[in-house]
């Protein structure tokens, strides 16, 4: 069975490896994707049984997307899980952490290369050096997505995790995805109780062409869902939009009044395929 497009998501939730009894509960949730993570969520001293324990997770159900967020590669924790990983099944995809080039990306791709389905690849930009890189990291084959690792960026960069000083390097992660084709994740928002807040900054990476959002709890995931899902009249413009283009054989046209041409019709074809 083919796994789901992961750079279709519009969220992906967080459960940590070595709490299995969450495992099934965060597939449940109706997010898109859930990942489990190997990484800042797992003590030192529990890496070991979180390995076993992905090893042996359940089945996605039809439609969500299972991944694994791996420990950094260059470190022996990322090494060991990329071996665990290699001689099981392998998740539909992988989030890399830290990645600051395209090397690493490839490396992954190549221990996969036997798999008879390998994995997806989503990479964490979390660094200045990751970011100056991320043009080269989005278009390395196997690559499917970008995602924005704002909290350690900023740690990096020296600048608070607001939004105004992360802004420009949203914008400019959103583009290096834009040019490789890529989808582009956002970080997670941190505070829990804050809803308004959520929905907030969820319109803010919309409209600056993220398209979508890791979660760190089970609430957050309607919010980002109900954000990142085409409303019935964003489609159904969409459709009259490569109706009347494919009517034009491919030229400009006019759509409810406004011009209409290929890069438009790009758009409406990625808000169909986001909808379906």
């Amino acid at each position: 069975m083919t796994p789901p497009d992961i750079a279709l998501a519009r969220s992906i939730l967080f459960v940590p490896g070595h709490r299995p009894d969450r495992f099934a509960k965060a597939l449940a949730t109706g997010a898109d994707a859930v990942v489990i993570d190997l990484e800042d969520a797992v003590p030192p001293g529990e890496k070991a049984a979180a390995r076993q324990a992905v090893l042996a997770r359940p089945a996605a159900p039809a439609g969500v997307a299972l991944g694994v967020r791996m420990n950094p590669l260059p470190s022996p924790e990322g090494i060991a899980d990329l071996a665990a990983l290699i001689a099981a099944a392998a998740p539909d995809f992988l989030l890399l952490p830290k990645v600051e080039a395209a090397e690493e990306l490839r490396i992954v791709r190549r221990a996969f290369a036997a798999a008879p389905r390998p994995p997806q690849l989503v990479a964490l930009v979390e660094s200045a050096e990751g970011l100056a890189h991320a043009g080269a990291i989005a278009a390395e084959p196997g690559c499917v997505a970008l995602a924005f690792g704002g909290v350690d960026l900023a740690a990096d960069l020296g600048c608070a995790v607001a939004w105004e000083p992360l802004l420009p390097h949203r914008a400019a992660l959103v583009a290096a995805a834009a040019r490789a084709g890529r989808g582009v994740v956002d970080v997670p928002f941190l505070a829990l109780e804050d809803e308004a807040g959520l929905a907030e900054e969820t319109r803010r990476v919309q409209a600056l062409g993220f398209t979508a959002k890791l979660a760190i709890h089970p609430r957050q995931v309607a919010t980002i869902q109900s954000v990142l899902t085409p409303t019935a009249d964003e489609v159904a413009r969409a459709r009259r939009v490569v109706a009347a283009m494919e009517e034009a054989a491919g030229g400009v046209c006019v759509v409810d009044g406004r011009m209409v041409d290929l890069p438009v019709l790009r758009a409406a074809r990625r808000v169909l395929a986001r909808a379906h």
